[in-house]
């Protein structure tokens, strides 16, 4: 018995992978849907969709599903009527928060938004509330230990990124963030390849213009509407 417990345990756990990274990639889908059907369908001339294509392909993504969520957005295939939609609110101890989310249903993404903001202490707001916190700029990730600071920065701040710093990624590793221009995202971008630099993040981005500090307990109920956010299908 003590086997067949510890199959049906690893049987469970799989299920429970496979589950997340379905909703994953149903998510990255249309999220490339949507860029393509906004500008190009080309990502060498549409920085979103470039962005959003890369982030799939880090989720390992298989190449024709990428293709397929090109083709929907460009009409070559049919598929639902997603649209990108953004939500602004604010997360408990004012902490504002910037949702930005593809939806077939703008009513029933705003009543599953609310409802998670007021389960967590929250509240969503009007349109304005927030934004004018937050700039839309490009931003890359790069691990310290792959480059040096002072080679990377000359790199970069040449091809137009406007500020480097160091900071602590979710799984406790050193990254230098580079944030640039919207217009300015490609060069980076190119200018990263050039030199042989994969970046472990790479994507346009809502960045705060000016922060809070919160005590460990505050900042983890922030971080768990945050999550609650992130996995909202």
């Amino acid at each position: 018995m003590a086997g067949h417990n510890k199959w049906s345990k690893i049987k469970r756990q799989k299920a429970r992978e496979d589950k997340e990274k379905s909703q994953k990639w149903a998510k990255l889908a249309r999220e490339i849907t949507v860029a393509a059907r906004e500008g190009h369908d080309d990502p060498e001339m549409n920085a979103d969709l470039a962005a959003a294509i890369e982030r799939a392909e880090a989720e390992n993504m298989p190449g024709d599903t990428i293709e397929r969520a090109v083709k929907r957005g460009n009409g070559e295939l049919e598929g639902q009527n997603f649209e990108r939609a953004t939500y602004e609110g604010y997360a408990p101890h004012g902490v504002a928060v910037f949702v930005q989310a593809t939806t077939d249903n703008n009513n029933r993404t705003v009543a599953d938004l609310r409802h998670l903001f007021d389960i967590y202490g929250g509240n969503l707001g009007k349109d304005g509330s927030v934004s004018y916190l937050f700039e839309r700029k490009g931003r890359f990730a790069v691990p310290t230990r792959r480059i040096e600071e002072l080679m990377l920065f000359e790199i970069v701040v040449d091809a137009g990124a406007e500020d480097l710093r160091t900071e602590t990624n979710e799984e406790g590793e050193e990254v230098y963030v580079i944030t640039t221009p919207v217009e300015r995202f490609d060069d980076v971008e190119d200018a990263l390849s050039e030199n042989g630099i994969d970046p472990d993040e790479a994507g346009l981005a809502r960045i705060p213009t000016t922060t809070v500090s919160l005590e460990e307990s505050d900042a983890q109920t922030v971080t768990n509407l945050v999550e609650a956010l992130e996995d909202n299908d």
